[in-house]
């Protein structure tokens, strides 16, 4: 007799009548007869069921519990950053300010570009499009 053959019953366990089946898999119930399976389906399945959410519940604890903690969080400055925090005598290095304009060329709705360009240049979308208004007027203020 093999390792795979499955207990078969003869009777059913409820009403005790004779269980013929021309084939057995494993998805048909081994202790009930026909009639009687519609009744335990529910309770044929919940069991397993309920093992399989508590194996599953049960193994997300134990992963959770088992995980590494993340690394810390290290903020890591620029050298010029570092330099000024230090008392040296190197002045911090000059920022160049870049003059801030409107592209200011005509759209489809007839007014004046706003997109901000550096410089008295059009915006990617307006290349080679003549601005609308002057260029003191483009020029942004800050």
């Amino acid at each position: 007799m093999s390792l795979l053959t499955l207990y078969r019953p003869n009777f059913c366990a409820d009403c005790g009548a004779k269980i013929v089946r021309l084939r057995w898999h494993l998805w048909t119930s081994r202790r009930f007869c026909g009639s009687c399976v519609k009744q335990f389906l529910k309770e044929q399945w919940l069991q397993p069921l309920l093992a399989g959410v508590t194996l599953l519940a049960l193994g997300i604890i134990v992963g959770r519990a088992i995980r590494p903690a993340p690394p810390p969080l290290l903020i890591q400055r620029g050298a010029a950053v570092a330099a000024t925090t230090k008392e040296s005598s190197q002045p911090p290095p000059a920022t160049v300010a870049d003059e801030i304009y409107l592209c200011g060329a005509r759209t489809k709705k007839g007014t004046p570009c706003s997109r901000r360009v550096h410089g008295p240049v059009r915006c990617w979308q307006h290349k080679g499009v003549p601005a609308m208004l002057p260029i003191d007027r483009l020029r942004i203020k800050e």
